[in-house]
């Protein structure tokens, strides 16, 4: 068939072509917004998962679902060796220079923006003089006395009472949206629980709409014992197999395609209902197939080169960032099984010491391939990761 006209994209946070399965989240956000917006008390929102099965797709969502709104959003990546002092300034000047055109004060936007700038400027990393804002485009001059006391914690609770308060103003709200939320630096993590704590407390239209791996709920609750009750969280899984054939049959019959059941059983065997999958193991099929209808013959030769693609883009290039001490324990967990593994049982798999393997284990940790559930327990972050290193040579 027409590659020009193949629906499916398979791509790092980018939006497929029919979103299924994820009605219920999108839902539930629905409500926060709502809510916020009547002035009514709700939590932040957290999504964890694996990765592949569309946490950033839905973050993206939920923020254009808050630009709709007229909502003022920003956005930021967390890095486990950068501060999130400077990201988050970023991303609330983004967010305020969204309502800025419809406020009917200017002043108040200057005297925000000058404590944003004064909050920016307390970057112990940051180069001196003023070009740590000079790409934010502030020329304001910068605050005293608010958000610059260089503890973060207080700088972050009255940057976001005033954020706040600017889109009060407006009858409306703030997003902050942060991705890889698992990698922000532990001193960072508790003062941003502190910061949404004060906010929620006094009812700040404010809210942080996190994203990260399965483990970061004990992320939270570790820098905060009330993060169990701040933060909304919404597990974020694989597709059933109702989803997982609309996320194919949906985007086909807009280009008159039908795939016969045959070949949705097959594609649902190789995808395993992963959104990521869906979308490789869709578009390689829709490339081989001679014509509509798909059939499991099709994705009988596709599914070879689907998976050649994932060996080298998905799996491989994580692959190549470990260490050989790394990839040793990786294939040792994987010879092991798919489920979380105990620690012990990898030690045991390599005839080591557990306390001789804490750098490898640590470095797939800090890497973000490995993720620990529980103490005591670790397991792959990359769904089927275990599958594809049993199939490649020792």
């Amino acid at each position: 068939m027409d590659p020009v006209r193949n629906p499916y994209a398979p791509g790092a946070g980018q939006r497929p072509p029919e979103l299924a399965g994820r009605e219920r989240e999108i839902s539930q956000f629905e409500v926060v917004l709502e809510r916020v917006a009547r002035a009514r008390p709700e939590r932040s929102m957290v999504l964890t998962g694996l990765r592949g099965v569309g946490k950033t797709v839905l973050l993206n969502t939920f923020r254009s679902m808050a630009l709709q709104r007229l909502w003022g959003t920003g956005k930021l990546e967390a890095r486990p060796d950068q501060s999130i002092r400077r990201p988050v300034a970023s991303a609330l000047h983004m967010a305020v220079r969204e309502l800025a055109p419809r406020h009917r004060a200017p002043d108040r936007i200057d005297d925000f923006l000058s404590v944003l700038k004064a909050f920016a400027l307390r970057d112990p990393k940051a180069p001196k003089g003023s070009s740590v804002t000079a790409q934010f485009g502030i020329d304001v001059p910068a605050a005293r006395g608010r958000a610059d006391s260089g503890d973060l914690e207080v700088d972050l609770t009255e940057l976001f009472t005033d954020a706040a308060s600017v889109a009060a103003d407006l009858g409306v709200g703030i997003a902050l949206f942060v991705d890889e939320m698992q990698d922000v630096p532990a001193p960072d993590v508790s003062a941003l629980c502190a910061a949404c704590h004060e906010l929620s407390q006094v009812g700040g239209p404010l809210i942080v709409v996190g994203a990260g791996l399965p483990h970061l709920p004990s992320v939270l609750s570790a820098s905060k014992s009330y993060s169990e009750r701040l933060f909304r969280y919404a597990r974020i899984d694989r597709l059933d197999r109702e989803a997982a054939d609309q996320a194919l049959i949906a985007p086909a019959e807009r280009e008159d395609v039908i795939f016969k059941r045959e070949a949705l059983d097959a594609l649902y065997e190789a995808a395993d209902g992963y959104p990521y999958f869906v979308q490789a193991y869709g578009k390689v099929t829709w490339d081989v197939a001679a014509g509509s209808p798909v059939t499991a013959a099709d994705v009988a030769v596709a599914a070879p080169e689907a998976e050649g693609e994932l060996a080298v883009g998905f799996f491989g290039s994580r692959y190549e960032r470990a260490t050989p001490a790394e990839r040793e324990y990786m294939r040792a967990m994987a010879l092991i099984g798919d489920d979380p593994v105990p620690t012990s049982n990898v030690a045991d798999e390599l005839g080591r010491k557990p306390s001789s393997l804490s750098p490898a284990r640590d470095g797939l940790i800090k890497k973000g391939l490995i993720y620990s559930s529980e103490r005591g327990l670790i397991a792959f972050t990359v769904p089927h990761f275990g599958k594809f290193l049993r199939s490649q040579p020792a």
